[in-house]
């Protein structure tokens, strides 16, 4: 049985009355990048077979279901979502569900600046791209390819197309990339979009982890305030980013902080793999499955009530994990979760 009030306003709530509104949509587990605290040894990497991705008619379902519990923004995301040819077809498809007011996606770029026309004609809002150096060597050791310049096209053509917003995400790693910080602040400053920093964390998949790599939220500002005059503006409920305004009004610093200051408490996400399994939280180990009572005529209020009683059970997150690095086996990648 479902919990008395989570019966009686059948929303997405969880045991510490944290209501999700937003959801995640992995579209395919696969990418053309091997970035190292993503993905292992790429050459090893056995994928989900094809019979086992959901259809976009079964996205839609799925994501028709969870909007009905009280859903309202989804980000779609991969392994590289660019990949699932026709996407665009998607977002035409979640963009009418009643009670979806917004669909952007999170890519690496190669793709982009091919596809975000069509994207952005079928009704995407706005695009997140990985861009974790503006160095082709240092991005090539990275990522695992060397694409920076198609990356960095990709991101112009975005702006032309009109999505809005443009953002570009960077996961901060000691020795790798900290010294580009204010380059890459600069980068998104003259294009006033927005950036934001993600700080590292145990989830790589060349098992390179440890905290001694982990730039602070703390120290990211500092940098950056070495040389620019900033105003924060402070974390909205729910959001992952604190948010600081550059006070010549040239775009906005995001910072993700995850490590040295968790925003569990708050949490409002969900999200669906590629293959059906509904995670409520990223650090999560039970991995829901829909796709099996989908493919065997659940109805609309089966599904609601599975994902129901799969959200109260949300984990209470990362913040009150003693230290993950040692206490929390990870069962998949994180090309195979989502981003």
């Amino acid at each position: 049985m479902l919990p008395v009030e989570v019966q009686k306003d059948r929303l997405l709530r969880d045991r510490k009355g944290r209501v999700a509104r937003k959801l995640r949509i992995s579209v395919t587990d696969r990418c053309n990048f091997a970035c190292l605290f993503c993905m292992p040894d790429k050459d090893k990497m056995s994928w989900i077979p094809n019979e086992e991705i959901l259809s976009f008619e079964e996205i839609e379902r799925l994501a028709a279901v969870l909007a009905s519990l009280g859903i309202e923004k989804v980000r779609i995301t991969g392994g590289e979502p660019l990949l699932r040819r026709d996407l665009d077809k998607l977002v035409e498809k979640l963009t009418s569900i009643d009670g979806i007011r917004s669909v952007d996606m999170t890519t690496n770029g190669w793709h982009l600046e091919g596809k975000a026309g069509a994207l952005r004609k079928a009704g995407l809002r706005g695009v997140t791209v990985s861009l974790h150096s503006l160095r082709n060597d240092r991005f090539a050791k990275i990522s695992g390819v060397d694409a920076l310049p198609r990356v960095l096209r990709g991101i112009e053509k975005a702006l032309d197309e009109g999505l809005r917003p443009v953002k570009v995400n960077s996961v901060a790693i000691r020795g790798y990339n900290d010294d580009e910080i204010l380059d890459l602040v600069e980068y998104a400053r003259e294009r006033r979009i927005s950036i934001r920093f993600i700080e590292f964390m145990p989830l790589d998949g060349l098992g390179m982890w440890d905290y001694s790599k982990v730039v602070s939220g703390k120290e990211i500002i500092e940098t950056v305030s070495r040389r620019y005059s900033l105003a924060p503006e402070g974390r909205g409920t729910s959001e992952t980013s604190s948010l600081w305004k550059f006070e010549d009004g040239r775009g906005d610093l995001g910072l993700i902080t995850p490590m040295s200051e968790p925003f569990c408490d708050d949490c409002d996400r969900v999200r669906l793999t590629s293959d059906g399994k509904l995670l409520s939280c990223l650090f999560d180990t039970e991995y829901h499955d829909l796709r099996s009572p989908l493919r065997n005529g659940a109805t609309q209020e089966e599904l609601a009530d599975a994902i129901l009683k799969a959200v109260w059970k949300k984990p209470d997150g990362v913040g009150y994990m003693p230290w993950i690095k040692d206490g929390w086996a990870k069962p998949r990648n994180m090309n195979a979760i989502g981003g």
